[in-house]
């Protein structure tokens, strides 16, 4: 990285983590957690805001430590072995463009609605050729956009929250006052307990994206400060305005009657007979999955030029700079392909592979809690002993435990069975292809070595493999961070 690179600053890094974190999953997909919860759908936000807490300060505790561009992937890598940073960072890479190529194909069935001359091919290969242009621009202009368009969003929950006020309040000419609504008819554990665990899926979803703060890590001037301070605001601001935008939303209407096909907010509004309202919100809709694509494909980039620079991906996807430019564009034309596929394979396949994403998201966040813990008994509070962290080691427990059990549940929650078949799948896929690489590199590396010693006397043969094996041995050193070298090993 050019040492003149002034970097991204704290508000800019939460602008992009609320970018790619609100988005579909909750202006729509959050339909599904309220009708499972009913109005205990609150507890769910809060203890998923807690869960989240808890994973993100984890992530930035190493990345203080050390912002390698790589995040998450490269300190499984270091903590439990090439294997797990193969695994992993493949793993994250497949599911999220599976996952954006089906976001493609949403935002171009909107779009078609106002442009109905277009196919969906068309539209959706533009804006993913899009997105991939815009993220080549680098980190800095890519921030200002979307801080641009994450201001749309936010202004848009704030909308609502605002007008669904006034309608709790009777404050809109016309429509009577709402007052606590539906709430007096409503049980507020419907399916109780059960409720709020069978929500807790779809609720994480809604906050999934934060680990984009840690990707961007390296391109920030001062990750000490920058990162715990932009992380705090993303936790901050999302719980706060999920919480209150969902508290607003449950007078306006009965839980049960939402529906994944609808936002609910837009549900809300369009029954008090404001549909004006609720094309805006639709509008904005469009303008989050974008958003969200656009750090999505951000974060790609990164990934992939971390596992080329460990090896782990073909030489020719190799970049250096501030700029990922070849593995941006590698990810681009994998989205492509993904959302060919859409066009090209029976939907039952199509849905099962795209359902990967959700797998993958949550598959990611047990690597960073499970690497942490590792992290943390190994070099103690980083940098300096200064912890982030509160209540270690139990709270790291507790969020790995609560994470497990988030990601176990998926077959009981109705459509995400097959996205846990579908992850784990790929979790074994690329374990089978890391053991195949090694394999072949192994085997390429022996006879590369019986050629180069085939002529050597018996003494300087032993002497040349005692020479590797100490190397090897000696390597090790390499994985602490700098700054943690002199750090009592369990300050805690």
């Amino acid at each position: 990285m050019n040492d003149h690179h002034k970097g991204l600053t704290a508000w800019q890094l939460t602008m992009m983590a609320l970018g790619t974190v609100v988005g579909g999953s909750f202006f729509l997909g959050s339909a599904v957690a309220i009708r499972t919860a009913g109005p205990s759908i609150i507890i769910s936000y809060i203890l998923g805001g807690i869960l989240v807490y808890f994973i993100v300060f984890s992530l930035s505790e190493m990345t203080v430590a050390d912002p390698d561009p790589g995040s998450f992937r490269a300190f499984a890598e270091k903590m439990y072995g090439p294997g797990v940073g193969f695994v992993v960072g493949w793993v994250y890479w497949t599911g999220l463009v599976l996952a954006m190529s089906s976001e493609a194909t949403a935002v171009s069935i909107f779009l078609r609605g106002w442009f109905p001359g277009i196919s969906l091919q068309i539209l959706g290969s533009t804006i993913i050729i899009g997105v991939a242009f815009l993220n080549l621009l680098g980190a800095d202009r890519l921030s200002k956009l979307e801080s641009g368009l994450a201001v749309i969003k936010i202004a848009a929950i704030i909308g609502f929250i605002l007008i669904g006020l006034s309608l709790i309040a009777g404050a809109i000419p016309g429509i009577p006052k709402v007052g606590i609504g539906e709430l007096a008819r409503e049980s507020w554990f419907p399916a109780g307990v059960s409720g709020i665990a069978g929500s807790m899926l779809i609720v994480m979803f809604t906050y999934a994206g934060f680990e984009i703060i840690g990707l961007a890590a390296a391109e920030t001037a001062d990750p000490l400060k920058t990162v715990p301070r932009a992380i705090a605001y993303t936790v901050v601001g999302l719980v706060g305005l999920y919480v209150i935008a969902v508290s607003v939303l449950l007078p306006l209407i009965p839980t049960g009657t939402l529906s994944e096909e609808e936002s609910p907010l837009v549900a809300a509004l369009v029954r008090w007979q404001l549909g004006w309202a609720g094309n805006a919100i639709n509008f904005v809709l469009v303008t989050a999955i974008l958003s969200t694509m656009l750090a999505a494909m951000f974060g790609l980039g990164r990934i992939m030029r971390s596992l080329a620079d460990e090896g782990h991906a073909p030489a020719w996807v190799k970049d250096s700079g501030n700029i990922p430019f070849r593995g941006i564009l590698f990810s681009g034309i994998a989205m492509l392909i993904a959302f060919f596929l859409s066009f090209i394979l029976p939907a039952q396949v199509y849905l099962f592979l795209v359902s990967s994403g959700g797998f993958s998201l949550l598959f990611a966040y047990v690597i960073i809690l499970a690497t942490h813990y590792k992290f943390r008994k190994k070099f103690g509070c980083p940098p300096n002993g200064k912890c982030q962290l509160p209540g270690f080691p139990y709270s790291s427990w507790l969020a790995l435990g609560s994470s497990i059990l988030i990601l176990a549940s998926m077959p009981l929650i109705p459509g995400q069975g097959a996205g846990m078949v579908a992850g784990l799948l790929l979790v074994f896929f690329y374990s089978a292809a890391y053991l195949i690489k090694k394999f072949y590199r192994s085997r390429v590396a022996t006879e590369s070595d019986q050629d180069r010693t085939k002529y050597l006397p018996a003494g300087l043969k032993t002497n040349s493999l005692q020479f590797e094996f100490s190397e090897e041995l000696t390597s090790d050193d390499s994985n602490i961070p700098k700054d943690n070298k002199n750090i009592e090993q369990d300050s805690e």
